[in-house]
């Protein structure tokens, strides 16, 4: 007696063909393959494009000119602007998200974007590390400013308490402001948060941390141009990942100006804003056209790009 595998309904098993399998698998990987294929053209062609723009002279040498005008003149768009934006409210996505941990989001783009820079030219965890301390020491900068002008606006500002007259104290002034209690031994935090009054002068650290951040990339990113040369010249390609990390430092740029032209436009705070702003420029000059720049025994940052491409480099590539 014949034995026939059935199935329960007494109909016969299909038997699985496994060729069959693979040519359908081989025809759905094929388009998958195009458009990854596609994208990776798509990121090549728009970082060597935005490499060309922010490693030219004009945008190296002059970027912070147009900040500072920014900065400066930027608080005229509030004649134009809608009190009734989405950007008028301080409690939008874009502001809660990234404008209160706007160094969180500097230090993680831009850090991966030198350490991948500087393992993809030289291969040296040293050198990726001397450079990454670039980055590590902006950070310190902007963690002195902060609490040194804490400590500036504690001492040059006093905390009052709105107090409500009473009606017969009051008399005929009842359309006059309502008194106000000092409390001289509050900080400026303490005080808001018990949603008192706070007086004195400030600087804004707001505009200061988007200033700084806005420079730093400026600096770090000017250099991927020259690598993106190397790379050609000696046959070889940045890749992937290091394309895509400098695209995102591009974008985040981008969001940085933009927050820096809602703050100036909806919320214009002068001199506060300016001052802020100056000792962003000022810190940026400091570190990166005074420190950086010092050619001394001991081992500092430098400046971004160097070290990464020497002529050794040049004598490897191929004839």
């Amino acid at each position: 007696m014949d034995l026939k595998t059935e199935n329960p309904s007494n109909g016969p098993t299909p038997e699985i063909n496994l060729e069959k399998l693979r040519k359908i698998a081989a025809e759905l990987i094929l388009p998958g393959k195009f458009i990854l294929r596609l994208l990776n053209a798509v990121l090549v062609f728009v970082t060597n494009i935005l490499a060309r723009v922010f490693g030219s002279s004009l945008v190296r040498g002059h970027f912070h000119l147009m900040l500072s005008g920014l900065v400066l003149f930027g608080p005229v768009l509030s004649f134009w602007v809608s009190k009734y934006s989405i950007f008028a409210n301080k409690n939008n996505f874009l502001y809660r998200k990234f404008l209160k941990s706007t160094w969180g989001w500097t230090c993680t783009f831009t850090g991966s974007f030198v350490l991948l820079l500087s393992m993809s030219a030289r291969h040296s965890i040293s050198l990726s590390l001397r450079h990454l301390s670039r980055v590590g020491l902006v950070g310190l900068l902007w963690w002195g400013c902060r609490r040194l002008l804490t400590l500036l606006e504690d001492a040059a500002g006093t905390c009052y308490e709105p107090v409500t007259p009473a009606q017969d104290i009051q008399g005929a002034a009842s359309a006059a402001q309502p008194l106000l209690l000092l409390h001289e031994d509050l900080t400026k935090a303490s005080c808001l948060r018990a949603k008192m009054m706070w007086r004195g002068y400030e600087v804004s650290q707001e505009v200061l941390i988007l200033c700084l951040c806005c420079l730093l990339l400026i600096e770090e990113m000017s250099v991927f141009g020259d690598h993106v040369a190397q790379a050609k010249s000696l046959q070889r390609s940045p890749g992937g990942p290091l394309r895509f990390i400098f695209l995102l430092c591009v974008l985040l740029l981008a969001v940085w100006i933009f927050l820096l032209l809602c703050l100036l436009a909806h919320f214009p705070q002068f001199p506060s804003q300016q001052l802020g702003g100056a000792l962003g420029y000022l810190g940026w000059r400091g570190l990166y056209q005074g420190l950086y720049r010092l050619k001394s025994s001991w081992s500092g940052p430098g400046l971004p790009g160097e070290g990464l491409h020497t002529t050794t480099d040049i004598d490897k590539q191929p004839q």
